[in-house]
């Protein structure tokens, strides 16, 4: 499995970047922070310092198995400005490769038009901004090759879709069990 790839941008939720990071290690899979300010640290929305594993210039495009934008203000709207991430995210849809976001990330999605004719869902208030789309109120939706979620509280839900999706339903199974969600 190539790596699983988080985007932080100045202004990140933490909770919805750092808790798919850490259930994906959990299942031994490769995760990389990547500042797309290129900056070594990055601050989230709620003051909270981040080392990035690595800066976007020096991010190998061919590592990546799967693209995670997590939302936050103004962190998702710094996301959105980065030609070089934008790029990389029509890319990555036009070869049908993962792409996840979750909170207000998938409003980027929409932007893009990378929701065209999907299901998808994001924090309350960004729906008219998933162009092209079906809004769903779910916590988690997959759709094809784009996986959305809701918002901080839906973090675990998001985290153990993308495990369910790019390791298997019985380790996210396992991992539902061994973090005591939901029982």
């Amino acid at each position: 499995m190539k790596k699983c790839i988080i985007f932080l941008a100045e202004g990140f939720e933490e909770v919805e970047a750092l808790t798919p990071a850490d259930l994906l290690r959990r299942v031994k899979l490769e995760v990389l922070t990547v500042s797309v300010d290129n900056t070594d640290y990055v601050t989230g929305s709620h003051g909270i310092c981040v080392k990035a594993d690595c800066k976007l210039k020096d991010f190998n495009k061919n590592e990546a198995g799967i693209l995670i934008l997590p939302g936050g203000m103004p962190g998702t709207n710094h996301l959105l400005e980065n030609e070089t991430l934008c790029e990389l995210l029509r890319e990555f849809h036009e070869k049908n490769k993962r792409i996840a976001a979750i909170c207000a990330a998938p409003m980027i999605l929409g932007k893009l038009g990378l929701l065209e004719g999907k299901k998808a869902t994001c924090y309350p208030g960004y729906e008219e901004d998933l162009k092209g789309a079906t809004y769903v109120k779910e916590e988690v939706v997959t759709d094809g090759n784009i996986t959305t979620s809701r918002g901080m509280g839906t973090a675990v839900a998001f985290g153990l879709e993308l495990v369910r999706i790019l390791d298997s339903e019985t380790e996210a199974g396992a991992l539902k069990n061994k973090i005591i969600y939901r029982q």
